[in-house]
């Protein structure tokens, strides 16, 4: 894989102690409201830094960016934040409760070479989905003003050995965490500070040779690249310059806390929509099943059709009448004609015959004269009927919006690695790897 470093990193408390009200989630996942519970919580909350206009998702006014840098040089001045003076690698654990259970994912906060998407000689940084030019510009205006990485990158190891995710147990197992944060959002945060050159080096080592799978933080990363490419072209970059590497955090595959769950679609916005339309156009395409009208049922219809049919099963929610329906497609493998240059791992996707047969081959051209759907993508079933009411969540969403919800199990995670593999990217919001990673327990300095 791409050379693994520990990095001087900025921290809140000189790295020690309890930083619940000074860390927030990732930028992407707030609103104006969001953020301004956080700024209650403690004004020199990260998320005043990370978050400098409302939405993230588009490029901001020059004088949000030139904001957050003074908050952030305001911060260090006062003693705030404080960089490390030795490098050090992080050993990071979340604690939470996801479908039922009680999980604990493990990973390791590092720096990573920043190297141009896509297979390299000895391992490569490989994406799973595609991105956006909105969020990249908002990334990149603010990490040229602040010059820091602020969050880091979820990135996943195959780590078939193990000997990656023993490593971070072993850390954990030493001793308490010096740092600590609670969001009260039921996710439980802890840090160990490694910066003792064996452990450093046995974790090195462990990953030679290892792929990086992006998980979460696809726009942050191409920001990374994109920044240091910048810097190129105004002058020559040293080679230990710190924008040359990007901060992560790396979790192994075969690390039990690991949770996938999905990302469910809501459509709108189409002109013909109607339940009934939606079945006629899909004969020859889909097969539609009716099912028990209880939105929480439709996840075990879907596997129990999916053991019946042994295809891909997507659940349907029509909010005008409330009634649930299960569909599968009429023909195996139905993408391969269109994509025949790609991957069997990414054509039975999903999300890819969601995209690619339900949207693109039945609802804009018979439901909506050949022009685009709006979508949300939200990740629970009481998140979908929120939107179905007219609610406006993270995901998307608003009144007048929801005509059809499409609900999907969580993609696999052997899909992830497969797809990644063969250079390939799936539609946007293909995965959702829970809980996010906190911001502000670590911070990474480019100058």
């Amino acid at each position: 894989m791409p050379s693994v470093y520990p990095f001087r990193a900025v921290q809140y408390r000189a790295g020690s102690g309890d930083v619940s009200n000074l860390v927030a989630p990732p930028y992407d996942v707030l609103d104006a409201a969001g953020k301004q519970s956080l700024l209650n919580r403690d004004p020199g909350n990260i998320v005043g830094i990370d978050l400098p206009h409302v939405p993230a998702k588009e490029l901001g006014p020059p004088e949000a960016y030139e904001s957050a840098n003074r908050a952030y040089r305001d911060l260090l001045t006062r003693g705030t934040l404080s960089q490390r003076s030795k490098p050090a690698m992080f050993a990071y654990v979340q604690t939470f409760e996801f479908m039922g259970q009680t999980w604990r994912r493990k990973g390791m906060a590092c720096t990573v070479s920043t190297e141009p998407l896509g297979p390299r000689p000895g391992g490569g940084i490989l994406p799973h989905e595609q991105t956006f030019s909105g969020p990249k510009e908002d990334r990149l205006a603010l990490m040229k003003s602040t010059r820091t990485q602020l969050s880091p990158i979820f990135g996943l190891l195959a780590d078939e050995s193990g000997r990656a995710t023993a490593l971070v147990e072993k850390v954990i197992a030493s001793r308490r965490p010096d740092l600590t944060a609670d969001l009260g959002d039921g996710v439980k945060h802890e840090v160990w500070t490694v910066d003792d050159p064996g452990t450093i080096k046995a974790y090195q080592d462990a990953l030679a040779g290892e792929d990086v799978f992006i998980a979460d933080g696809h726009h942050r990363y191409n920001t990374a690249v994109n920044y240091l490419d910048w810097l190129e072209s105004q002058a020559p970059v040293p080679a230990d310059h710190p924008a040359r590497r990007t901060m992560f955090v790396l979790v192994g595959m075969s690390d039990p806390g690991l949770a996938i769950g999905p990302t469910h679609r809501v459509l709108g916005g189409m002109k013909d929509y109607t339940i009934d339309n939606f079945i006629e156009a899909s004969a020859g395409v889909l097969n539609v099943e009716p099912v028990e009208n209880d939105p929480h049922r439709l996840l075990d219809a879907i596997e129990s059709i999916s053991a019946r049919e042994n295809t891909n099963v997507i659940g349907v929610l029509d909010f005008a009448t409330g009634l649930c329906y299960c569909a599968w497609p009429a023909v195996d493998d139905p993408l391969e004609d269109r994509f025949s240059d790609k991957s069997e791992a990414w054509r039975s996707l999903d999300v890819a015959i969601i995209q690619h047969l339900i949207v693109e081959e039945i609802c804009q051209p018979a439901l909506n004269a050949g022009n685009p759907v709006k979508w949300a993508f939200p990740h629970s079933i009481d998140e979908v009927l929120a939107i179905g009411r007219g609610g406006e969540t993270g995901a998307g969403g608003g009144a007048g919006f929801a005509q059809i919800a499409l609900i999907v199990r969580p993609t696999p995670l052997d899909s992830v690695r497969d797809v990644s593999r063969a250079c390939e990217v799936m539609p946007q919001k293909s995965t959702f790897f829970y809980p996010k990673l906190a911001t502000g327990l670590f911070i990474n300095p480019l100058e």
